[in-house]
């Protein structure tokens, strides 16, 4: 099973890219983790943000490997404690399919790209930035991973 994160945005800062990259390496035998980076619709003043969504929709589902099972990232998906992800993880392994993630543009996702969506999924409560989420997704990836090989990383 191999895993894409398919991100509206480009050029994360530095600190977000490298993050990102240990995370990426340390995940590679457990559950190889590509990065696509979407290029986000235009925005700004006399600009449609609807308009700039949809484009972000179309290049997000184009991205999008063909059989994986989709989870989009959005507050108003299911959260789940790192033990839960490791269960939910270890489900998506029995199901044979790659997995694609998706993380939207500063109003979301696209509302075609949610119909696509297996699933969805919240990091919890607070509003991340976009960039951020990266990160923090690849070490919950990498947590769950952990847990589902008795490795210590995870000591809660």
């Amino acid at each position: 099973m191999k895993a894409k994160l398919i991100a509206v945005g480009e050029r994360a800062p530095i600190w977000v890219a490298q993050g990102f990259a240990e995370y990426q390496k340390r995940l590679s035998h457990w559950l190889p983790l590509e990065l696509v980076e979407v290029e986000p619709g235009v925005r700004g003043k006399g600009r449609d943000t609807a308009r700039a969504m949809s484009d972000e929709g179309a290049r997000v589902l184009a991205a999008l490997p063909k059989q994986a099972h989709v989870i989009a990232l959005d507050g108003r998906g299911k959260m789940h404690s790192s033990e839960q992800l490791a269960q939910r993880l270890e489900h998506w392994r029995n199901q044979g399919r790659d997995l694609a993630f998706l993380i939207g543009g500063p109003e979301g996702h696209a509302g075609e790209v949610v119909a696509h969506a297996d699933e969805q999924w919240s990091l919890g409560p607070l509003t991340l930035p976009h960039m951020l989420v990266r990160l923090v997704l690849a070490e919950q990836l990498y947590r769950a991973c952990a847990l589902l090989a008795n490795h210590p990383y995870h000591r809660a």
